[in-house]
């Protein structure tokens, strides 16, 4: 018999997106919040488990405490950020019934998995990797010595290493997270802010065969082998979410890594989602050429998430990027064309920034105008080679990720720019790209468009000044 299994994305920090991907776990500058796929996968392979997403759903930890109070077994996703405010979480866990097996699972516990286990002494184990089976198997009651990729204590109290676990290669034989969605998460509560509302996200491969040196997932957990689906298999997944949805979803993210690194998978799913009708946006680089943009957008493609990064080459170059900068400015005229909205990301403080350089990526989003975009700091995360830089040369400063507040903070600071400057040119860089009529005209006429986004506007309108005034702030504060 499977043991009652819960898996649980703990109470955070207000407003705080634990289920963030590459780049950082943050609280947004509007709410903002993705779905927990990372625990949703493994409690699709455990029959009669419940995933609780805490912070989207605004549940405290005496709301968890209650539901957790009747499980054998809760598996807790964590992150670098809120590693500590999660073990706390534990141990109340715990507390309420010391035989409940504890546990934690993501990228931080699966790189630092011994000091974890030393510093929390109230956690059983930890699952290292793809951590998928691994969950399920500890489910299935199987005995911790004969799981591969779990940590542990074992009965003297010594920390136990397993053999690794090794990566999902037929992602085919995998369930559809859809119906553990549908059973537990409120997909109202579900928001972000360049994508249709309602919409879901969800992951139909891992891995990742770019090498950008900031990247998270990749170097922790999925690797740099784009594992997915096939297209039929996808076809069938979407036809169980349309069957559990029906109209209430306005668009399907494919939040892989990379979607369109197989143009022609991508092609291939893109035709069952208009066979489907499905609105979908997707994850790409920004070196797609024109016809299979096309053909994509034919089929349903509405938006694309791009990592631009920088508008600086010696920086793409120094992350490994991978891209050119005329080859994005191509890859943009050709989106534009064909009429496909882009939301672009871009990181300050990555190594080799300098005011002059944050200037370049400032001048290079005006010029290339994405419909939205996100600025990021820099996040060394362990086990990242930006992380191994920092460590060699210094450049990590006695800052958390992020702050109390859960808006991050810059970790990093050089000789010739300080964590100071690079927080303040997030709200520099903000400001410069919003405040433009390029920027403003087409998001005002969304909004004159569609009543829900003309109210939705409104809302992150007032949470995004509010995100700039205690920018600001902070930067008076250190200051002075």
């Amino acid at each position: 018999m499977m043991k009652k299994t819960l898996f649980l994305n703990p109470p955070s920090f207000d407003g705080f997106d634990g289920g963030a991907g590459a780049r950082y776990q943050a609280k947004r500058e509007i709410t903002s919040f993705w779905y927990p796929t990372w625990l949703a996968q493994p409690a699709a392979l455990v029959k009669g488990s419940r995933l609780v997403d805490a912070p989207p759903h605004g549940q405290t930890l005496e709301d968890v405490l209650a539901i957790a109070r009747d499980y054998e077994l809760v598996i807790i996703h964590t992150s670098t950020p809120t590693l500590a405010n999660d073990a706390k979480c534990a141990a109340a866990i715990k507390a309420q019934n010391p035989d409940t097996q504890v546990g934690f699972v993501g990228a931080h516990v699966a790189v630092l998995p011994e000091k974890t286990l030393r510093d929390y002494p109230v956690l059983d184990f930890v699952c290292r990797n793809e951590f998928d089976f691994t969950c399920k198997e500890l489910a299935e009651g199987k005995d911790f010595s004969e799981i591969r990729g779990l940590s542990y204590r074992d009965k003297h109290g010594n920390i136990i290493h397993n053999p690794e676990r090794e990566l999902i290669q037929d992602w085919d034989s995998l369930p559809s997270v859809f119906p553990v969605y549908a059973e537990n998460l409120d997909i109202n509560k579900y928001f972000i802010g360049y994508l249709l509302h309602p919409y879901i996200s969800f992951y139909t491969g891992r891995g990742c065969p770019a090498k950008c040196t900031f990247c998270l997932w990749p170097q922790t957990i999925g690797g740099h082998v784009y594992r997915a689906k096939s297209p039929e298999a996808v076809g069938k997944e979407m036809e169980i979410a349309k069957s559990l949805f029906g109209d209430r979803v306005r668009e399907y993210m494919f939040d892989d890594d990379t979607f369109t690194i197989n143009k022609e998978r991508a092609i291939a799913i893109s035709e069952h989602m208009k066979r489907l009708k499905l609105t979908w946006s997707c994850n790409a680089r920004a070196n797609l050429d024109y016809d299979t943009l096309k053909k994509l957008k034919e089929n349903g493609l509405r938006l694309l998430l791009v990592g631009f990064e920088s508008g600086n080459q010696k920086i793409l170059d120094g992350i490994k990027k991978g891209i050119k900068l005329e080859v994005a400015r191509k890859f943009m005229e050709s989106c534009r064309k064909l009429g496909i909205k882009v939301h672009g990301t871009f990181i300050i403080g990555l190594p080799n920034e300098t005011q002059e350089t944050i200037e370049d990526t400032i001048r290079f989003a005006c010029e290339i105008n994405p419909h939205t975009i996100q600025v990021s700091i820099a996040a060394p995360y362990p086990g990242t080679e930006l992380y191994q830089q920092a460590l060699e040369n210094n450049w990590l400063t006695d800052s958390q990720l992020v702050a109390d507040s859960g808006i991050q903070l810059s970790p990093l600071s050089y000789p010739h720019l300080s964590a100071a400057q690079i927080e303040e040119a997030v709200a520099r860089m903000y400001r410069r790209f919003y405040f433009r009529p390029q920027a403003i005209i087409p998001i005002v006429a969304e909004m004159l468009s569609d009543t829900q986004m003309f109210k939705r506007r409104l809302r992150e309108a007032k949470e995004f000044f509010a995100y700039l005034k205690e920018r600001k702030q902070k930067a008076q504060r250190m200051a002075s």
